[in-house]
């Protein structure tokens, strides 16, 4: 039933054992000898974004959350409750919906083969009635409103609804309590025979077993069931302006303290391969260097009174959209934007400290090597990056060839002042 198989060893030691079966699932297993704990990963490209696609001719726009209602339907069984199952097997499993990916997954240390199995079933194998359906409408809609309490989620959210004009991107992953009543079986059922075939959706397994009786395994489950041919799907997306929709918005909720985010819209998208890896890597040193825990201008801010330690960085990158996120609770938000501002355009002027440009590359690479003890990071990073058709394993060669110049380079592109946006909560009081 295989078509390829091979395995490789890069630089750290981890060894991984792919094959792509004959109904299209990739299959990426990483044994790690002598690790008790194992972690698998049945993901399917498919994330919050795709509320438009072109499945074999036919266009659809489904509502928004539809991906995210989806996964918390894969979990319902006419026969077996799926966490009790895994539970039996001393197994706990979970799922989550991002942007541009669902997926599912368990950890476990015994029983591996039947938490195999129950993993690609319970995925592979919908049940959707209309009464389930609408009973989880109700159950979507209050986490939904909690989350519209939440001044983090708030002030994420509405950063990137500045950033993005037209792009999904900017919508909420759950979509809104008016988007989630517009769903039905019937769409729930289009979406999940589009996305769900096994040619659109990878398994990653890392852990202390062997590769050769584990695919063993997976490929006796997947010749046990049948799929229909692979579904040719394109994905629509809106045409995005290059620059914000907004430079500022702020919300008003009953918070004790500010939060403010200051963000930077990407302009550079780079197609699915080492590239991405490459801007994603790269990007984060430069991140680092100038807003690190160790960096000056973070201690700064700290001794100041601007931030407090929950102060982060974050940069997201795939070909569709990409953006850089500073910020977290700031009792002066106005000033600290202004801070976060002039400072960069100082660092522009001045460039990165080699020395602060090669503490953030070696401590990406060391952050990157301790990682690679916890099957769960493997599994998680590999699959992430697979779905975004780039080798994780090319992450220590990748770190290895950055330098300063390129750093320079990319902080004056993408850090610019036009892609900047301010997202601010502040409290009720304040209005």
């Amino acid at each position: 039933m295989t078509n390829e198989t091979r395995g490789r060893r890069d630089a750290v030691g981890i060894e991984i054992v792919e094959k792509r079966l004959d109904n299209g699932l990739s299959v990426y297993l990483a044994p790690r000898p002598g690790f008790q704990q194992t972690f698998a990963m049945f993901a399917t490209k498919y994330g919050s974004i795709d509320n438009e696609f072109i499945r074999d001719g036919k266009r659809t726009r489904v509502p928004d959350g539809i991906a995210h209602f989806l996964e918390h339907k894969m979990f319902e069984d006419e026969e077996q409750e799926v966490f009790s199952r895994f539970a039996e097997h001393g197994a706990s499993v979970n799922a989550f919906t991002t942007f541009d990916e669902t997926a599912y997954y368990f950890s476990g240390t015994s029983d591996l083969q039947e938490n195999i199995n129950t993993l690609l079933n319970f995925v592979q194998k919908i049940y959707l009635t209309d009464e389930n359906v609408d009973k989880e409408k109700g159950i979507i809609a209050q986490e939904i409103r909690m989350g519209d309490d939440n001044p983090d989620r708030k002030v994420f959210m509405d950063l990137l609804s500045a950033m993005y004009e037209s792009h999904p991107v900017r919508i909420d992953i759950a979509g809104s309590v008016e988007s989630i009543y517009k769903i039905d079986r019937e769409t729930l059922l289009e979406c999940y025979h589009t996305f769900y075939h096994p040619s659109n959706m990878i398994l990653v397994i890392a852990g202390g077993f062997d590769a050769r009786e584990v695919m063993g395994w997976i490929e006796e489950n997947q010749a046990a069931k049948s799929f229909g041919p692979p579904p040719t799907i394109e994905r629509v997306y809106p045409e995005e302006p290059t620059t914000p929709k907004a430079t500022h918005l702020e919300s008003k909720l009953p918070v004790a303290s500010p939060r403010c985010l200051i963000g930077w819209k990407e302009k550079a998208l780079p197609e699915e391969n080492v590239d991405l890896m490459r801007q994603e890597l790269l990007t984060g040193i430069v991140l680092d260097a100038l807003f690190g825990k160790t960096s000056e201008f973070y201690s700064e801010l700290l001794k100041e009174g601007l931030i407090d330690k929950g102060f982060s960085w974050e940069y997201e990158l795939t070909s569709q959209y990409g953006y850089t996120v500073v910020g977290g609770n700031a009792p002066k938000p106005g000033e600290l934007a202004k801070r976060v501002e002039t400072y960069v355009a100082k660092m522009k002027d001045n460039g990165i400290d080699e020395d602060a440009f090669e503490r953030a590359r070696k401590k990406a690479l060391g952050r990157f090597i301790m990682s690679l003890d916890q099957v769960s990071y493997v599994a998680r990073s590999y699959t992430s990056y697979r779905l975004r058709g780039v080798d994780f394993l090319q992450t220590v060669e990748v770190l290895d060839s950055l330098t300063l110049n390129e750093a320079n380079k990319r902080l004056g592109e993408h850090l610019s002042k036009e892609q900047m946006v301010v997202s601010t909560v502040v409290p009720k009081s304040a209005s």
